[in-house]
């Protein structure tokens, strides 16, 4: 089947994009590391020995920059609905977060440990339709919050990855209600047109 003419160009930008290039040059599993990397550096937000969630984790580009970060004293645990490559040292549950049986074995692995950080790069299938793309985001983030208002450590940080429109302003009230500080961040990795921001939730209450 033919390729339609938006798709044609996604690709062309896609292929001439310096950080695809660059994450093929460094072994890195997608471009988005480098947004995580960004924010790591400007918010030191990764530390030694640290417990690491990463929420839809698939295919592993954050997991793996996250690894790096927290050493052998640290832990890193993947989830996504997804299959994902494994990554040797990275704890990857497939399934759905919200689900109990998945939190079980969250649980289990971290064996009593507390989580220091939740991220969440995640998106819903995009069908260029805003009033369907928008409130499925909105929604993703939401579960997300939830996600970490209940499994993060007290004072505890959370990066999330959020599209800017309706329900947004919403979502920003509700996160700075939990955290002692909100930060935005759009980091150059992230392309100019794109509405993605990220919101780092710095200390849960």
């Amino acid at each position: 089947m033919a390729r339609s003419k938006s798709s044609h160009n996604w690709l062309r930008e896609h292929f001439d994009d310096p950080y695809v290039k660059k994450a093929q040059q460094k072994g890195y599993r997608s471009r988005a590391t480098f947004k995580l990397e960004e924010i790591d550096q400007k918010d030191k937000l990764i530390r030694h020995g640290m417990s690491v969630v990463d929420l839809g984790s698939a295919p592993g580009g954050w997991s793996d920059y996250a690894l790096h970060r927290v050493g052998d004293k640290g832990k890193v645990i993947a989830l996504d609905i997804l299959p994902m490559t494994p990554l040797s040292g990275v704890h990857f549950i497939e399934g759905d977060f919200r689900e109990d049986h998945v939190l079980d074995q969250l649980n289990e692995v971290l064996a009593g440990q507390s989580i220091d950080l939740v991220l969440s790069d995640m998106a819903p299938n995009m069908t260029g339709v805003d009033a369907i793309d928008q409130p499925g985001s909105m929604h993703l983030v939401e579960l997300a919050l939830d996600f970490a208002i209940n499994n993060l450590s007290k004072q505890g940080d959370f990066l999330v990855k959020v599209f800017q429109g309706e329900g947004f302003d919403d979502f920003l009230k509700s996160m700075r209600t939990h955290f002692t500080k909100v930060i935005t961040r759009k980091p150059d990795a992230s392309r100019a047109r794109s509405r993605e921001v990220y919101l780092l939730g710095r200390g849960l209450k």
